[in-house]
């Protein structure tokens, strides 16, 4: 046992430098393979490391040969190792960059973008369309799923490959290098677990979540998860008002359509502090829906509320 570890910890550096190790015993056979032939065929030893290199190229010219036994042994020997050292050398490489590749490929070797990233957890089928308008809005994505989602047509995203639930790919994804995150899980579970995940390794992220009622809204609230969206409770608002209007689905999607127009929120001007909500209205350049405060948005529908420095404007612009 104990030989057994003594070489494992001598063959320990030569697998993870094996290249190196490779081609440096190559070296050695090459140089001690020349001065033998020096020796034996009388020759200098310039001449014989020439030999030896054009012998171990497979070149061989045929301008310098043994003449003797020893000479033949030597030209075996240097043969029969250095050629063998040298293909495995090649073959190592280009499996290795091979192996790169795959995995790059398949997410299982991902490279984070360099600056702050949106982060996406989840395999919801939403997934699809919130990277498509990343994308086209020319934000760095980082994907956390056991795939690439279906209907993606650009590939403009980085794939982190595994459970979005595991904690090790979670730290994988190095939440705290994000600028803001979004989980979209299909099972609300799933969601609760990668909250507190987060949570516990980047505090200070902005989360957002969708989920499937509005009690685990409520529950991620609690979490530090401020920014929450109930699938539910949104389709069945949006629905219920398309019965009434039916107009109101088609202007909800006008209103998130990134190709057309863009939604943003802006800080209040210090000039419109202290001044009423249509105030902004009259005197801004774009479109003002109303104002987010607290975590929630008043549209000023039926009174028009005074502006807060702490305030910030719901701005829709048109994209030219």
């Amino acid at each position: 046992m104990p030989i057994f570890l003594t070489v494992r910890r001598f063959l320990r550096p030569l697998n993870r430098y094996r290249e190196v190790a490779l081609i440096a015993l190559a070296v050695l056979i090459v140089l001690i393979g020349a001065a033998l032939f020096s020796i034996t065929q009388h020759i200098s030893y310039g001449v014989a490391l020439y030999w030896a290199i054009t012998t171990a190229t497979t070149v061989g010219y045929g301008d310098v040969t043994p003449h003797n036994t020893a000479g033949r042994v030597i030209a075996a020997g240097v043969m029969l190792t250095t050629i063998p050292i040298v293909a495995a050398v090649f073959a190592l490489v280009a499996g290795a960059a091979a192996v790169a590749r795959i995995r790059r490929l398949l997410g299982m070797d991902t490279r984070l973008p360099p600056q702050p990233y949106t982060l996406v957890y989840g395999t919801h089928p939403v997934v699809a369309h919130v990277l498509e308008e990343l994308q086209r809005a020319g934000d760095d994505v980082v994907l956390v799923a056991p795939a690439k989602p279906a209907g993606v047509q650009r590939q403009d995203f980085e794939l982190v490959v595994g459970d979005p639930c595991d904690d090790g790919i979670i730290q994988r994804s190095q939440p705290a290098r994000a600028n803001r995150a979004l989980i979209a899980c299909t099972d609300d579970s799933d969601t609760l677990v990668i909250a507190v995940a987060i949570h516990s390794l980047a505090p200070d992220l902005e989360v957002y979540a969708l989920t499937q009622s509005p009690r685990v809204a409520r529950a991620l609230q609690e979490l530090g998860v401020t920014h929450t969206l109930a699938s539910d409770e949104l389709v069945g608002h949006t629905l219920a008002k398309s019965l009434e209007t039916p107009e109101a689905g088609d202007l909800l999607l006008q209103l998130v359509d990134t190709s057309t127009y863009r939604l943003s929120e802006q800080a209040v001007d210090e000039a419109l502090v202290s001044h009423r909500l249509s105030e902004a209205r009259a005197t801004a350049g774009s479109l003002v829906l109303g104002i987010a405060r607290d975590g929630h948005v008043d549209l000023g529908v039926g009174d028009d509320p005074v502006l807060s420095a702490d305030d910030k404007l719901i701005v829709l612009d048109a994209l030219k």
